[in-house]
């Protein structure tokens, strides 16, 4: 009944955008109605705190809870969301190189990705054992790649599903886009690489202009100041 009725609260669509997210974080013991609520209430208590202790918080507080209602799934989601996306693409490169392996071996797509997903170690591996247990209680092969997919936040991971669906219907042969897909990984995370490289001598240049250069005057000029006081 609680349920029900904090369910009711809530539009559609916001619900389902959060639900969404959710999704993507994978096994995670948030629940989107969980989540809501606490932004809801978490909000109302703001509010309340702004307006009693800021003698301008009849202006600030709703500014304030604003903002904060709207940017918190962003602060609390997205950031989640975006490092599992790194480390999935960081596993995807080894898991579907096996994957490959074991198609060239002989085995068909289903047993070839349960033989995988039990032999590699990885929560890529458990969201595909998750699909294929998806697929042993009556589930479509299909359905069971489609809801894995909802749940995996990497576009790469989900082209490379895009395919493993397509070659399951039409009998197509995964291996020679299993391979590109991983050149296309690996060339990402090249790039990727390289960016943080290419900006490591302009954090450094910060740091030295906030700490190291007025230290630096201070050694210098504090001698001088010092005679000059005394």
């Amino acid at each position: 009944m609680e349920n029900s009725f904090s369910r009711r609260i809530y539009n559609q669509k916001t619900y389902d955008a959060i639900d969404s997210k959710i999704m993507l974080l994978g096994k995670t013991k948030i629940t989107t109605l969980n989540f809501l609520n606490f932004r809801l209430i978490s909000s109302i208590i703001l509010f309340f705190v702004i307006l009693y202790f800021n003698e301008w918080g009849y202006i600030l507080a709703p500014i304030i809870v604003f903002l904060y209602y709207y940017f918190i799934p962003t602060i609390v989601l997205d950031s989640r969301i975006k490092r599992r996306k790194k480390k999935l693409e960081q596993e995807a490169i080894f898991f579907f190189e096996v994957l490959s392996l074991s198609v060239e071996s002989g085995n068909n797509l289903f047993s070839a990705i349960e033989l995988t997903s039990n032999s590699v170690e990885s929560e890529l591996s458990m969201e595909f054992q998750r699909m294929l247990n998806e697929v042993r209680i009556g589930k479509s092969f299909v359905d069971s790649v489609d809801s894995l997919s909802k749940r995996i936040p990497s576009d790469s991971i989900k082209n490379i599903l895009l395919n493993i669906k397509q070659a399951s219907i039409m009998g197509n042969d995964i291996n020679e886009t299993l391979r590109n897909q991983l050149s296309y990984i690996r060339e990402t995370k090249i790039l990727e690489t390289r960016a943080y490289i290419s900006k490591i001598p302009l954090k450094i240049s910060v740091i030295s202009v906030v700490f190291f250069i007025p230290l630096l005057l201070l050694m210098i000029l504090g001698p001088i100041i010092i005679e000059y006081i005394g």
